[in-house]
């Protein structure tokens, strides 16, 4: 799907696919995969992955959250909300990541989730330098840090889900922004017109 002008690009399920093929020969491949998979099962922003702890995701005892709490400095607006790690496959992918830091003696709750090469937190541009490169690794022209975001809000629309539930999974003031992920999904304008009849 082609970039509309100032709109992340939404992903189809091959290009996503795509781009995590193609980290998984790069240096960084785990902590790579666990970005794109965080920003598309948990539709976080740029600022948001990089602020995450391990503390945020993992309780005390050192077992995965089912609910995560992301407070009000780590989000846009300065707002709170909720996140909800449920998705198996991403599960799955933070636990592999999660034990690879365990490994690497790099594992401790107050330490950033993701690290950078010199073993410290992104910055939110950082961040988003670093899906810009993920993206143009396999020519998807269009793509930032905010489409692993969009294309999940898309999924869960294609999907028959709520506007608002989309809308406070995306922590949206205003529904007016959640429904521009819907109003400007040429794909889901196109079966809503091919359905169409007389």
């Amino acid at each position: 799907m082609s970039k509309e002008r100032g709109k992340a690009r939404v992903l189809t399920s091959v290009e996503f696919k795509r781009v995590v093929k193609m980290q998984e020969s790069n240096k960084h491949s785990l902590r790579n995969i666990t970005c794109l998979y965080i920003s598309f099962y948990l539709m976080l922003r740029a600022k948001e992955i990089s602020n995450l702890t391990i503390s945020t995701l993992v309780d005390k005892s050192g077992n995965l959250k089912k609910e995560v709490l992301l407070k009000r400095k780590m989000t846009k607006g300065a707002k709170q909300r909720r996140c909800y790690l449920t998705n198996e496959k991403l599960r799955k992918v933070l636990t592999e990541y999660l034990e690879m830091r365990k490994r690497n003696n790099t594992y401790h709750l107050d330490a950033p989730l993701i690290l950078s090469q010199k073993k410290g937190a992104f910055t939110p541009d950082t961040m988003q330098k670093l899906f810009s490169r993920m993206f143009q690794s396999v020519g998807l022209d269009g793509a930032t840090s905010h489409s692993g975001r969009r294309t999940g809000a898309t999924k869960l629309f294609d999907n028959g889900v709520d506007v608002r539930n989309v809308q406070v999974l995306l922590g949206h003031s205003q529904i007016s922004s959640t429904i521009i992920y819907l109003q400007e999904n040429p794909a889901v304008l196109g079966k809503i017109s091919a359905r169409m009849s007389m």
